[in-house]
């Protein structure tokens, strides 16, 4: 009988530690998962602290582009004219009937001077996936892209119909290669009508002609006759406004125009601080 009572409380005694352990274990168990999720949800809440930092900084950054103000503007001779204190003596180079054969190579070459420039497309070099893909790449280097009408056609021989879609569609197609429209319009042959002019207003683009350029002669069509015209036009002076082509004898000069006009002191214009159309 004793032997018996002896027996029962040690097993008693054997199943309230096994069960101990195993409500121990249950427990430690139980805590384990709590942790991880209080983890789990530290993390999460710490991750948002981190998107949200970057959220705002990003809203920071763009405030800071958005309220930059402008440190030129252009005057009715199409001459970049400083506003206030900003340098006087600067030139901007601009590019025309791109993206045409040689516009992606004058793109890398001005990328690799660090000298900013504008290059105004014509839609009809925009057709191809190529073409579109040499455009975006231009932009991507971080060049503005400006308009130059559809087909180049003379705006002053065709209707307002015909205006309508030689500008309106390439600042459709512009913007969707690189996501957004040009901020810049130039008339083939410099030559606008009343109509162009308040389309480019509504469109939200700046008026810009030039103040010399001579690449399209046919006595400056060698890399050597166009440096050197480029370099020492009596047009050349502060402010001055180089147009160019997208043509081989131009792409084969723009590294010493390029550096001819620094060496004459003048600073290149980079267009994003041109004053544009709010």
């Amino acid at each position: 009988m004793r032997k018996t009572l002896y027996f029962s409380l040690i097993l008693l005694f054997v199943l309230s530690i096994i069960t101990a352990c195993g409500s121990n274990e249950e427990d430690a168990e139980n805590h384990k998962e709590s942790d991880e999720v209080e983890n789990e949800v530290e993390n999460e809440e710490s991750a948002e602290d981190e998107n949200e930092e970057d959220d705002e900084e990003k809203d920071e950054v763009v405030d800071e582009e958005e309220v930059a103000e402008p440190l030129y503007t252009i005057n009715d001779i199409w001459q970049i004219v400083p506003i206030d204190d900003a340098n006087a003596e600067v030139a901007l180079i601009t590019i025309d009937d791109a993206p045409d054969k040689h516009a992606l190579e004058m793109a890398h070459t001005l990328k690799d001077l660090d000298a900013p420039a504008i290059f105004f497309v014509n839609g009809h070099f925009l057709e191809t996936e190529e073409e579109k893909e040499t455009l975006k790449e231009i932009h991507d280097l971080g060049f503005m892209i400006g308009n130059h009408t559809y087909s180049h056609a003379d705006l002053q021989s065709i209707s307002e119909d015909e205006q309508y879609e030689e500008i309106v569609q390439v600042n459709d197609m512009v913007e969707e290669v690189i996501g957004e429209r040009p901020t810049f319009f130039r008339a083939p042959f410099g030559q606008n009508t009343d109509y162009s002019k308040s389309l480019a207003q509504e469109e939200g683009m700046v008026l810009m002609n030039w103040t010399y350029g001579y690449d399209w002669n046919a006595e400056y069509q060698t890399q050597e006759s166009i440096t050197d015209i480029m370099l020492n036009a009596p047009e050349l002076n502060d402010g001055a406004n180089l147009l160019m082509h997208d043509r081989e004898w131009t792409n084969a000069a723009l590294e010493d125009i390029v550096t001819g006009l620094r060496d004459q002191g003048y600073e290149l214009v980079d267009p994003k601080t041109i004053e544009t159309i709010e």
